[in-house]
């Protein structure tokens, strides 16, 4: 393998990096147990993002920023900034992007032009090319080492922290790179307005299941959430019946969190779900049925109504 260098795909709004990105640094600073040599660049693909780049040239351990500026990326659509990852990739022997759902569409679209096999959900990494990962939803892991020239993984941000920041700032590059779009075009974007913490990043989860029955008992789940100054979640289950909008789904095929506490609310505990929420510091149950699978993994449970017991912890907390 060449010497390690290491690529960052940024997430951003072109305002503000993602804190998802910054897990994605610490993981890549892990490397450096394994060869002291490693750099770390972050590349920063967007419309009129200076202000992204700055804030990615403060973080710890950053060497480089390379910052890719046109208007053909405004919208951030994987069809052309995975053009502009290919393009760099020959200078790198690692590159990386977390496991949110950008990084599900990008990263998989870079391994397939450069011909290599990705690793996805990185929770560790135990030497230059060996990583360790989930599988079985979650229900083990598995330690896999790659063959490939380059190391295309997705990080799981549940399993590191975030990375600090630095008073000596990185070098900043301008990269002139332009792929305009080909083959999709942008439509329209819809974006939850909502003022509470983002589900992947907020220290405290409140989250509803099946058992919340309708919108109206959400507002139970949001009234918890708010008073703990937390982001509001939601199983499978809750987001399939219309509960509430899918970007509240947490588990396998939602986000995975780690928060510091996690309550799930009328949640049952299926094997799926727990796969998103295993990583939290703290778990508690609220649930009417005293053998929900739920209670299995719970640090504390209330079996009772949640419509009785949501409303009196609510009041408590206030």
């Amino acid at each position: 393998m060449k010497t390690a260098n290491v690529l960052i795909i940024a997430e951003h709004d072109h305002q503000h990096i993602s804190s998802a990105t910054r897990k994605v640094v610490t993981a890549a600073t892990s490397l450096q147990h394994f060869s002291s040599e490693l750099s770390i660049h972050i590349v920063v693909v967007g419309f009129q993002c200076e202000r992204v780049a700055q804030q990615a040239a403060e973080l710890s351990d950053v060497d480089k920023v390379l910052l890719v500026d046109d208007v053909c990326y405004q919208h951030g659509l994987a069809e052309n900034v995975s053009k502009v990852i290919k393009d760099l990739a020959s200078n790198y022997s690692h590159i990386f992007m977390s496991s949110s759902t950008s990084g599900k569409d990008l990263l998989p679209r870079v391994s397939a032009m450069l011909c290599i096999d990705q690793l996805s959900d990185v929770m560790e990494f135990t030497s230059l090319d060996s990583v360790v990962r989930p599988i079985y939803a979650g229900n083990a892991t598995v330690e896999v080492k790659s063959c490939e020239a380059v190391i295309v993984a997705t990080i799981r941000g549940a399993s590191f922290e975030l990375c600090g920041l630095s008073e000596q700032h990185a070098e900043q590059e301008i990269v002139k790179i332009s792929h305009p779009l080909t083959r999709t075009r942008f439509v329209s974007m819809q974006k939850s307005n909502h003022e509470r913490p983002d589900l992947t990043a907020a220290r405290v989860v409140v989250a509803g299941g099946r058992g919340v029955a309708s919108k109206d008992g959400f507002l139970l789940i949001e009234q918890l959430a708010d008073t703990l100054h937390g982001a509001v979640g939601a199983s499978r289950a809750a987001v399939d019946a219309g509960f509430v909008p899918n970007d509240y789904q947490v588990g396998q095929t939602g986000k995975i969190i780690a928060p510091e506490l996690y309550i799930a609310v009328g949640i049952s505990g299926a094997i799926q779900h727990v796969a998103g929420i295993k990583d939290a510091k703290v778990i508690v149950a609220i649930n009417s049925d005293p053998n929900a699978s739920i209670f299995s993994y719970a640090d504390y449970g209330l079996v009772g109504d949640l419509f009785e017991l949501v409303p009196e912890l609510t009041s408590k907390c206030k």
